[in-house]
């Protein structure tokens, strides 16, 4: 009977001990609390904002080396048939996102080692690392969530991924997209990225958070309405997964016909007087109304387009189109949407036909505007690299009458906006960025720093080797940018 007693009471310890430990294992799972430091988003999503517009406060004058860290690199899975490849440093888009706490400014940057980072601005030192199952590519978006009693789930940042390592397209579950606490590193929600008739299941896009809910294109081009609060979440497929409201595909038949698996979605969403805009990899710039939450503008090119569309002061959007799947040259376009889609086009810049790797020309990055910047002096502008090597800054509101140029598909002709200021930089998917009277550009021939006046008279201030394509962002007269090297660099006076 002693011996009864005496076991009865291990098991009850036992069992204790067990309730304990999976006490714990599920405190882990909630919101920390933590106190929140007073904040301020910096560059909260990819280009500054939801226009796309605005990429910092001040230039610096140099390109001299602060400081730098090594982000690492890892192995991601190309097809089946092409194997692996092993990526350094972080690429295309790879904007830092970036927030001040206080009076420190903090870095979030997803990297190739497959971690989401986040890091001191001032020397580099790691606060935290978030591990994704694959390469971490695009540029993610902070929300702020309006609930202000649980810290960790004040600041989320929705953050995307390549499908996975070892994994295929007819994998059954791809979570490629997360939500990740900014203050702890600590996840909140994933979401599975659905098999389409789209070759890729990978998340390079930025969000868009209007009112609380969150618009992306996703690779698997599914136009996707969610909510980015975790405790709206539920549990799914063994995941806890956001709330989703809608997803509209973002191609038809036709395109699948003309582009195969080639359907990919990798460009960010603009908003433009309630209307967002997306451009897909099938050749359609979308307009999604949100009164009416359906896709009621559709301008169609046909080519492949990976750049995200940029709004600018006059309602207008400015979009890359790269010179695939059309008869003429890749380029960019400035369009007016409230005009229909057969009379939107303003101007059309064609760049040359050259092939660089896989490309065969055009612009595959977006393009950026100075309208955040204009004052008396400064004409508005727009700059923008292109696979044949060169970066242009054309005047966005001006029109060169002297000539028309054939569009891309050789079926209509536009007029060309006057341009401004031509470089040989290298070929490059990066997107430039204008600050003020600065011009900061990387590609594949190193990163550029340019000044101007008035007169638009350029001026080359210094050049930093290295191979780049990701895109910079500026801040008190300090730049922040991941090379293909392997490491991130704060470069700057």
């Amino acid at each position: 009977m002693r011996n009864y007693f005496l076991l009865m009471q291990i098991v009850v310890l036992l069992f204790a001990g067990h309730l304990l430990v999976a006490q714990e294992q599920n405190n882990d799972s909630l919101p920390t609390k933590i106190k929140i430091p007073s904040f301020k988003l910096i560059n909260p999503t990819f280009l500054g904002n939801f226009e796309r517009n605005y990429y910092g406060n001040e230039a610096p004058d140099t390109l001299a080396v602060k400081w730098k860290i090594y982000l690492g690199k890892g192995k991601t899975t190309i097809s089946r048939k092409r194997g692996d490849v092993e990526w350094a440093g972080a690429g295309w888009t790879g904007q830092p996102l970036l927030v001040k706490e206080d009076t420190t400014l903090f870095i979030i940057q997803g990297a190739y080692d497959h971690n989401l980072k986040k890091f001191n601005a001032q020397n580099g030192n790691i606060v935290w690392q978030y591990k994704f199952d694959d390469v971490v590519k695009g540029t993610g978006t902070i929300w702020v969530s309006p609930d202000s009693s649980e810290t960790e789930n004040k600041l989320v940042i929705l953050q995307g991924s390549r499908l996975g390592y070892g994994k295929y397209l007819d994998t059954k579950y791809v979570p490629s997209y997360r939500g990740i606490s900014y203050f702890t590193g600590k996840e909140l929600w994933r979401h599975n990225v659905k098999f389409t008739r789209s070759y890729s299941r990978d998340v390079d896009g930025s969000a868009l958070v209007h009112k609380d809910t969150a618009y992306i294109g996703l690779e698997n081009s599914l136009f996707t309405k969610f909510n980015p609060d975790y405790k709206k979440a539920k549990l799914k497929d063994g995941m806890l997964q956001p709330e989703l409201f809608q997803q509209i595909k973002l191609y038809t038949q036709s395109d699948v016909i003309a582009h195969g698996g080639n359907l990919v979605t990798e460009s960010s969403p603009c908003i433009l007087d309630s209307v967002i805009y997306i451009a897909s990899g099938v050749g359609h710039i979308f307009g999604y109304c949100l009164k009416e939450d359906t896709i009621t503008w559709d301008f169609y090119i046909g080519s492949d387009i990976d750049g995200s569309a940029v709004v600018t002061h006059d309602s207008c959007l400015i979009v890359t189109i790269e010179k695939q799947y059309i008869d003429g040259q890749g380029g960019v376009m400035k369009l007016n949407p409230r005009k229909k889609p057969d009379e939107a086009v303003v101007w059309f810049y064609p760049t040359e036909n050259k092939e660089y790797a896989s490309w065969e020309g055009g612009v595959i990055g977006s393009a950026s505007v100075n309208d955040k910047y204009v004052n008396d002096t400064m004409p508005y502008l727009a700059a923008f690299s292109a696979i044949d090597g060169y970066l242009y800054v054309v005047n966005h509101t001006k029109i060169d009458s002297t000539e028309k140029v054939s569009g891309p598909n050789l079926t209509h002709t536009y007029y060309r906006p006057q341009l401004v200021f031509k470089y040989k930089t290298g070929a490059s998917i990066s997107t430039p960025i204008l600050v003020k009277n600065k011009l900061i550009a990387g590609g594949y021939g190193g990163l550029y720093l340019f000044e101007f006046d008035h007169r638009m008279q350029f001026t080359k201030r210094a050049k930093h080797k290295g191979t780049y394509e990701s895109t910079p962002v500026v801040n008190d007269r300090k730049i922040y940018i991941a090379s293909r090297n392997g490491y991130f660099y704060c470069l700057g006076d």
